[in-house]
């Protein structure tokens, strides 16, 4: 694979793309089918208002858009910081294990480094999703002591 990836901020041109790649990631991770109408417009509504958070993109010079996540943000009041939490994190079955995400993680760590108000960077994986989790590991990143809880309203 050639190195020519751009990292970039998703636009709205990009919002089938996105959708896509959610829609196979919450398949292929949680065996979810999303209805997408509700996705679609989940993921336009996160383009068009930055505070609800933002995607970034990887793009091959070739081949186009192989990869993305979306960065959510979660204020700290202990640390006086934004904690950024990385989600739907996709990359093309093709492009798997050969350093996209690792890259795409490091440009969020860049961006992170530049914002100036966040404390650290979080994310939750499928307990039984082992190939992602060894390459969170890989990244650097540690296992917390925190268990997730929720309540669908």
């Amino acid at each position: 694979m050639s190195n020519e990836l751009l990292f970039r901020l998703a636009k709205e041109s990009d919002l089938e793309c996105l959708v896509e790649f959610n829609y196979r990631m919450a398949a292929e991770t949680e065996d979810r089918e999303l209805d997408r109408k509700c996705l679609r417009q989940g993921v336009l509504s996160t383009l068009n208002d930055i505070s609800k958070g933002f995607y970034l993109i990887a793009e091959h010079d070739i081949a186009g858009v192989i990869a993305s996540l979306m960065i959510t943000k979660e204020w700290s009041d202990w640390r006086n910081g934004h904690f950024w939490w990385v989600q739907s994190v996709f990359v093309k079955k093709d492009y798997r294990g050969k350093g996209v995400y690792r890259r795409l993680y490091e440009d969020v760590k860049d961006r992170a480094k530049e914002d100036g108000c966040c404390c650290g960077l979080r994310l939750y994986v499928e307990k039984e999703n082992l190939i992602a989790q060894r390459a969170y590991f890989a990244l650097g990143m540690k296992e917390t002591y925190y268990k997730l809880f929720e309540e669908e309203i």
